[in-house]
């Protein structure tokens, strides 16, 4: 609860400038949805709370554990076994006490997905990598109800966005995960969000990477990284203004090796060439289960 020394006004008067008066009032008016706020999705929440948006709603089953420390905006020795989604709420709401926030503490599925998506102006994907049926199903039902939705993967120490804007190739449409099993969906979901792959030229120990066991490494500033790459991308959107790359184009950022790269590829994972990157990915998924 606000002391009563809250104002939004002040609070977010710096931000004035790069948005008008009224550009950030239409962001004090606006909803978004995040599902997994843990990782990449919890600094998406502190970073979009920062931006000054009013409205949120927010799923996550987990509670903190000390395996996520290196990345996770709540994860502290006081937050330790403590409900993810509980956590980060009340961090945001410590910024903005007169935010309106709902939490989904058993996650999102295709239950509850009505709720979740309710009133709703756009969905940031903060989903864990290998949660592949929520996100098909969160995907899926924005595209259905006309809700542009936005991925900002932590890749190594840099980030590679996709967005999917109504109207436009959907998520099914790009990725193609629909009849595959994990082991495919896996191979799918990380080749459709980095064709360019720049994070796998400098990885220290290729050992820690084990689709087999879904386990895989992870640093803060990737999380970083995507967290203002989404906060600038959901401001275009909300605004109207800006160019906004959408699927079949994204970009990757990788502030490791000073590069930025945008992406193409026509028709998703059909693409002629992605079919090449994955038949290489099929190859060594299968030489890693192999040496197991």
């Amino acid at each position: 609860m606000s002391d009563g020394r809250f104002r939004y006004e002040e609070a977010f008067a710096r931000n004035i400038g790069w948005v008008t008066e009224s550009e950030q009032a239409v962001l004090r008016g606006k909803r978004i949805a995040i599902a997994g706020v843990g990782g990449v999705g919890g600094v998406h929440l502190l970073s979009l709370a920062r931006l000054g948006i009013g409205a949120f709603h927010i799923a996550d089953m987990d509670t903190f554990d000390l395996v996520n420390f290196n990345r996770q905006a709540g994860a502290m020795m006081s937050t330790l076994d403590r409900p993810k989604a509980e956590v980060m709420a009340g961090m945001a709401r410590d910024i903005n006490p007169e935010m309106d926030i709902r939490v989904f503490g058993s996650g999102v599925d295709a239950a509850n997905l009505d709720a979740f998506l309710d009133g709703v102006d756009l969905y940031v994907d903060g989903l864990d990598f290998f949660a592949f049926q929520a996100r098909r199903d969160t995907f899926k039902a924005c595209w259905e109800r006309g809700i542009p939705a936005v991925t900002a993967a932590p890749l190594g120490m840099g980030t590679a966005v996709l967005s999917f804007l109504p109207g436009r190739m959907s998520f099914e449409e790009y990725f193609r995960l629909d009849g595959c099993d994990e082991d495919e969906m896996a191979v799918r979901f990380l080749l459709g969000l980095s064709p360019a792959m720049l994070q796998r030229g400098y990885l220290a120990d290729p050992s820690r990477v084990d689709f087999v066991a879904r386990r895989g490494p992870s640093t803060i500033a990737a999380c970083q990284l995507c967290a203002g790459v989404m906060a600038t991308e959901s401001l275009k959107i909300l605004l109207g203004r800006g160019e906004v790359i959408c699927a079949p184009r994204g970009y990757q950022f990788d502030a490791y090796r000073n590069r930025y790269v945008k992406t193409w590829r026509p028709w998703g994972n059909r693409n002629p060439i992605q079919q090449i990157g994955l038949a290489i990915a099929r190859r060594q998924l299968r030489a890693m289960r192999a040496g197991r």
